[in-house]
C-alpha cells in the first residue's frame, strides 16, 4: 500500500476534525439557511464537535496519539449526549430544566410573547433527515468518529509491515 494512503494517526486526526467540522457546518446551514431552530440539547450537542475539530488540529500538528485518544473519549461522550436527547424525544425520560420554557404571563399578550420567544422543546422532533431525527444521526456519526479515532491509534498497515519483515 502506498504511504500516501496509510491511515496514520495524523491523518486520522485530520479526518475526525474535518468530519466534525462538516457536521457543524451542516447544522448551521440547517439552522440559518432552512430555519430549523435548535433546542437547547441540540446546541449542547455542538460543543463536543467543536472540541473534536480542535483536537483534530492539535493531532495533525503536534500530538496525534494523545489527541486521538481524547477525541475518542469526546466522541463517545457526544454519542451519549445524542442518545440522551433521543431518549427525551421518545419520551423515555423527562425534559431537563434547561429545555423547559419558563416565565409568567398575566395577560394573553404576555403569554403570546412568551410562546413566541421560547426555544423549541427538546422533546419535539423539529427536523428529520430520511425519517430519522438529528439526535439519532448525531449518535451514529459520533460513534463512527470514536471508531475512526481509535482506529487511528492502531496503525494496522505499519503493524503488518513490521510483522512481515
Amino acid at each position: 500500500m502506498s504511504p500516501l494512503l496509510a491511515f496514520t494517526p495524523r491523518r486520522a486526526s485530520l479526518l475526525v476534525g474535518s468530519l466534525s467540522a462538516a457536521m457543524l457546518v451542516a447544522v448551521l446551514v440547517m439552522q440559518y439557511g432552512f430555519g430549523a431552530d435548535p433546542c437547547q440539547l441540540c446546541i449542547w450537542q455542538r460543543y463536543p464537535h467543536v472540541a473534536l475539530v480542535l483536537l483534530g488540529i492539535v493531532g495533525y500538528l503536534a500530538w496525534p496519539r494523545r489527541a486521538l485518544l481524547a477525541a475518542g473519549a469526546v466522541a463517545l461522550g457526544s454519542a451519549g449526549l445524542a442518545l440522551y436527547h433521543l431518549g427525551i424525544e421518545q419520551g423515555f425520560w423527562a425534559l431537563p430544566a434547561g429545555c423547559v420554557a419558563g416565565g409568567e404571563a398575566e395577560t394573553v399578550d404576555e403569554l403570546r410573547r412568551l410562546l413566541m420567544e421560547s426555544p423549541p422543546a427538546c422533546d419535539q422532533v423539529s427536523f428529520t433527515l430520511l425519517g430519522l431525527s438529528l439526535a439519532l444521526w448525531n449518535a451514529g456519526a459520533s460513534l463512527l468518529l470514536a471508531v475512526l479515532a481509535l482506529l487511528g491509534l492502531t496503525e494496522p498497515v505499519r503493524a503488518v509491515r513490521r510483522v512481515a519483515q
